[in-house]
């Protein structure tokens, strides 16, 4: 879940974001913060058990429910995978102080990649958690070690909005930092493993992670965002990162991996794995190709997301006339069109580019 912010933008949404260079202004969306939870009255039930030791934390993110998932491994080396944003730490501690894991006992970090809601407090975790290493994949690792540069980027598009959304990604200390290669194995002792998969396409700094005793795939956000009351999957494709090829080739490769389980960070748990990753792949190229009839129809962003919006609403239940109008707002929360759209764009607008300079 990525992406930059264009003010009075259409779709809304955050798109959660690593921007390490500059981009176009054309590509900045609207903040949207609509129906916020009541901290007071929201569910205590931020735990959910999925199994084999395995439980799903909802870290709450900017105070919503079901925007961003955190996961547990409560293992002989017990294992966090996503740290949710910086104002999620106390809930994410909370939530591992019910499971038993204090202080010391939690053994590692594994964020999928460095976005602000999947990553952003990883500075946090890791001072709570002074025995735990850190892993990431080594393209976000530095990212990670001094985040300045990351958190200026989003400081410019979010404004005073970065603090109430994502909070400051707070460096982790270099020594703790485990940088992944393209494959890897994390020890979750006992013999069970996480074996990491770099799944780039959603960001250059992704992986994927398979759990080798239930055979759960942690998706990140490279097979898109998953509504569980609905079943619907819509992609996740920001700038800058995003390049379609390079997605759909991830897609094949959770595929070929055989997972028995896809556990979303957004959001939750999903046993129709083949079904769901065919999803995936079709509508990532459902949005590239709407996304390219706006672009050669001349429109800007803003008429380009309305035209895409439209075309593509009636694909997903939680936007239908039945649905309960809050499963839409959250939906285009974690994957805004916006967002999207302004992925597509780029990632059209750098291939037309290369295929000049090329010619």
């Amino acid at each position: 879940m990525s992406g930059q912010q264009q003010k009075g933008g259409r779709g809304g949404g955050w798109g959660v974001l690593c921007i390490t260079r500059t981009l176009p202004k054309t590509l900045r969306l609207a903040v949207c913060d609509n129906d916020r939870v009541d901290e007071k009255t929201a569910s205590p039930d931020i735990i959910t058990p999925l199994g084999h030791e395995v439980f799903q934390i909802d870290t709450r993110m900017a105070g919503y429910e079901g925007i961003t998932a955190g996961y547990l491994i409560r293992s002989d080396r017990p294992c966090l995978v996503e740290t949710g944003t910086a104002p999620s730490a106390p809930v994410v501690r909370d939530a591992l102080a019910r499971l038993g894991i204090g202080a010391d006992d939690l053994a590692t970090v594994v964020v999928t990649h460095i976005h602000l809601d999947h990553a952003g407090g990883a500075g946090d975790i890791a001072a709570l958690y002074p025995g735990a290493q850190i892993v990431v994949h080594q393209r976000g690792a530095r990212h990670l070690a001094d985040p300045s540069r990351l958190m200026a980027g989003a400081r410019e598009v979010y404004g005073d909005a970065l603090d109430r959304l994502f909070g400051v990604l707070a460096p982790v200390p270099a020594d703790r930092i485990v940088a992944l290669e393209d494959t890897g194995t994390i020890d979750l002792g006992g013999g069970r493993r996480l074996d990491s998969y770099y799944s780039p396409g959603h960001a250059k700094h992704h992986v994927g992670l398979v759990d080798s005793d239930t055979g759960d795939l942690y998706t990140g956000d490279a097979a898109g965002v998953y509504i569980p009351e609905t079943g619907d999957v819509r992609p996740a494709t920001p700038p800058p990162d995003f390049d379609l090829e390079v997605a759909l080739a991830t897609v094949r490769r959770f595929a070929a991996l055989q997972p028995s389980r896809l556990l979303f960070s957004h959001y939750g748990p999903v046993t129709e794995v083949a079904a769901t990753l065919d999803r995936s792949a079709e509508e990532i190229r459902v949005w590239v190709d709407e996304t390219r009839r706006a672009r050669a129809a001349g429109l800007d962003l803003d008429h380009a997301v309305a035209m895409v919006v439209e075309r593509t609403k009636a694909r997903y239940a939680a936007f239908g006339p039945e649905a309960d109008p809050a499963l839409g707002l959250r939906f285009d929360r974690i994957s805004g069109s916006a967002s999207n759209v302004s992925g597509i764009m780029y990632w059209l607008d750098k291939t037309e580019s290369r295929d000049s300079a090329s010619a």
